[in-house]
């Protein structure tokens, strides 16, 4: 199987580097290009996949990698997106044990220095599929392309469109999915090392495919890779088996049915008419290539308007579709029909590389859940790179220092790409802001944009991009939902009311916007109604702790004391650390003269939130009132210690203190008190009360 030394590797423009020479040269060119994300925060879908997965923490049973998706969602559930990625959660998770906790740079790391060991492996990767396999007398595979192996793997490592795999944490998928593709692919290689069949190696190399299965789906597309490159029919049957083994068991895993998803997530596989549908999936393979391409265009998020339907022949955009396809009928003319066998070779596992990785996101086996995604061509991108690298070196061998500044070009600019793309991943402000002036009408981008400024407390910009996105997308319940509650904020009820209204109408069972819903209306005192919303947010949600809360204070406002309390218990069973929960009904019960009750709520509490100063605060004020002094002086003077600055807690210590006849102390809380807050209710009048009793008692003392 192995060729003679590739014929066009001598004209390109690189120094022939020893093996690992070259490994650490491609690897230090990766670290140069994202090396400053490093540093970088949890954004975007980071949040969900990282910082809201209950499967990161130690608490949680390991086993339950095993059975929750890559968010953290069982597979069994409806809401499941079906990602199973264990052994991806599973790097999280020590990530997050090495760290003591969620720290982002240690992720960060751990995605560059992969990135780095992928970029130095696709030499033998390259070599392999260029020069064919041959091995020395240590068993070590020769390369017969040293250079155009090394220039595939340097632009490998430096191509901007990997910037969501490295830079984004949760890109993390898609790097150790390229990682034990490279693994499997190499160790199928060595199956063939002198003629042998090695059962054993195939063996191994189908485990390190299920290994890339489970740190990804696209992984099973190594088996696809091998197979091209099958020659006995034992070794054919011994694979395919394999291959259909693994995928029966991801079927099964993901409930045997594909995961739901929305005519906003991928409006061309809802169209009706099936023409329309391979036209837009063509298109949007043109983008995709165009990315490979041309990678200064870069999104986080492609859906919502970004790439409108095609829906006319008339459309211009079709041209780019046929461009793609009159290029693809070209090479693989090329790759059939060339008498040259290096180029037959060279371009048909080129494009094999290039376009099966790729046939996941293709929409032709089954539906997924995006328009465009960077992150599904990590692996993809690697066959664009291996035919790049053969063209410069096989198309411009005739002008050497023409062939020398295209490469030195084409290199600085992705270089100069990925560090101002990294930069940008680096927060979730810039690079929302950033996908601005690459997908203007894209809604989502508008609704992030605002979120990440309301986040911020910047609440009227965050107004403006949130109107933007519902003006782009009148059914975006989300946009309606947090403008909603801004305008909440403002006590602009009227309008909110409105928003969140048409929210629930659109999506009855939008809990939160039926929550929201319900406290605008209880501002409003449209009591009825507001406790009508409550209860569809329960219904839809039967697990809404802050629901319960909300639910409590209507009752409260409109003396429903028994109502009250029942709700806040049940948001406390809900979630035991809702301290708002366990703090309202202390003070209610203390409002209503219940002074035991609330001492037995108030400590049960304190036993869940041994540190709340708020609830030691409340029950202070009620052992006050039962005459326990010490034991309210003393949880006055931990809450104190916790926060100091508490007004209210150093005038009711003052209170107190006036009560137990310890007047220099309390005169000391008061002028405390009136220092942190001159207009704080009632303190100045008791002030001023005790400064006269002391006038008294100095007069009246001999």
């Amino acid at each position: 199987m192995a060729l003679t030394e590739v014929y066009w590797d001598h004209h390109i423009p690189l120094p022939k580097l020893a093996p690992v020479q070259a490994k650490v040269t491609v690897a230090l060119v990766a670290l140069l290009c994202f090396i400053n994300s490093y540093d970088g925060d949890f954004v975007f879908d980071d949040s969900e996949a990282i910082v809201n997965n209950k499967d990161l923490r130690p608490a949680t049973p390991l086993n339950n990698i095993w059975s929750n998706d890559f968010w953290g969602t069982n597979l069994s559930s409806n809401s499941s997106h079906k990602s199973y990625r264990p052994l991806t959660v599973l790097t999280f998770r020590l990530n997050y044990l090495v760290a003591g906790g969620l720290h982002p740079v240690g992720f960060h790391v751990l995605n560059i220095i992969l990135h780095a060991v992928i970029s130095a492996l696709m030499i033998d990767v390259f070599a392999v599929l260029i020069g064919g396999l041959a091995y020395d007398e240590k068993g070590r595979i020769l390369n017969h392309a040293p250079k155009t192996s090394l220039l595939a793997a340097i632009f490998f490592a430096a191509h901007p469109v990997h910037t969501e795999s490295v830079a984004g944490i949760v890109g993390r998928a898609d790097l150790l999915c390229a990682l034990f593709f490279q693994l499997s692919f190499l160790t199928y290689c060595k199956a063939f090392n002198k003629g042998r069949y090695l059962t054993r190696v195939l063996l191994f190399s189908l485990l390190l495919c299920a290994a890339a299965m489970l740190c990804k789906e696209q992984g099973i597309t190594v088996l696809v890779s091998e197979l091209v490159r099958m020659g006995l029919l034992t070794r054919l049957g011994l694979m395919g088996l394999g291959g259909l083994l693994m995928l029966y068991a991801r079927w099964r895993i993901m409930g045997t049915g594909p995961p739901a998803f929305t005519e906003v997530d991928n409006p061309a596989s809802f169209a009706e008419n099936i023409i329309l549908r391979i036209v837009n999936y063509n298109y949007y393979y043109s983008l995709n290539a165009w990315l490979l391409l041309c990678p200064w265009w870069l999104c986080f998020d492609w859906s919502m308007g970004c790439v409108p339907l095609i829906k006319s022949a008339t459309d211009w955009r079709i041209v780019w579709l046929l461009l793609l396809w009159c290029i693809l009928v070209g090479l693989i003319s090329q790759a059939l029909c060339s008498q040259d066998s290096q180029r037959r070779r060279t371009l048909t596992l080129g494009l094999v590389l290039l376009v099966v990785p790729f046939l996941p996101a293709s929409n032709i086996f089954f539906r997924v859940g995006f328009v465009i995604a960077e992150r599904v061509l990590y692996l993809s991108s690697a066959g664009y790179c291996l035919l790049l690298a053969y063209s410069l070196g096989h198309c411009c061998y005739h002008n050497k220092k023409l062939l020398c500044v295209m490469v030195l070009a084409l290199l600085c600019v992705y270089v100069v790409r990925c560090a101002l793309r990294s930069h940008q991943w680096r927060s979730e402000q810039s690079l929302f802001t950033s996908a601005l002036s690459v997908c203007p009408l894209n809604a989502k981008v508008h609704y992030n944009v605002g979120k990440n400024l309301a986040d911020r407390g910047n609440t009227t910009p965050a107004i403006t991009y949130y109107r933007e996105a519902v003006r782009l997308h009148p059914t975006y319940v989300h946009a309606m939902n947090n403008l909603g509650n801004i305008l909440k904020e403002k006590n602009e009820l009227v309008e909110a009311e409105q928003l969140l209204s048409k929210a629930v109408s659109i999506q009855p069972d939008f809990a939160a916007a039926w929550m929201n819903l319900g406290i605008v209306q209880n501002s409003l005192q449209k009591f009825e109604e507001a406790e009508k919303s409550y209860w569809n947010a329960i219904r839809f949600r039967r697990k809404y702790p802050d629901c319960y809360y909300n639910l409590g204070r209507l009752y409260a406002d409109q003396n429903r004391h028994l109502d009250a309390l029942n709700a806040w218990r049940n948001a406390t069973v809900l979630k035991p650390d809702h301290s708002l929960a366990w703090n309202n009904m202390v003070i209610l019960l203390d409002n209503t003269g219940n002074l035991g009750q609330a001492e037995l709520i108030g400590r049960e509490a304190l036993r869940v939130l041994p540190n709340d100063h708020t609830i030691m605060f409340s029950l202070a004020n009620v052992l006050g009132k039962l005459q326990k002094y010490e034991e309210s002086e003393g949880f006055f003077l931990h809450a104190l210690r916790i926060n100091p600055n508490a007004s209210s807690c150093h005038g009711n210590l003052a209170v107190l203190y006036h009560r137990w006849g310890k007047l220099e102390l309390a005169k000391k809380h008061y002028e405390l008190s009136l220092k942190l807050d001159p207009e704080a209710p009632g303190t100045r009048d008791n002030y001023n009360m005790l400064r006269r009793k002391l006038d008294q008692l100095k007069r009246s003392t001999p």
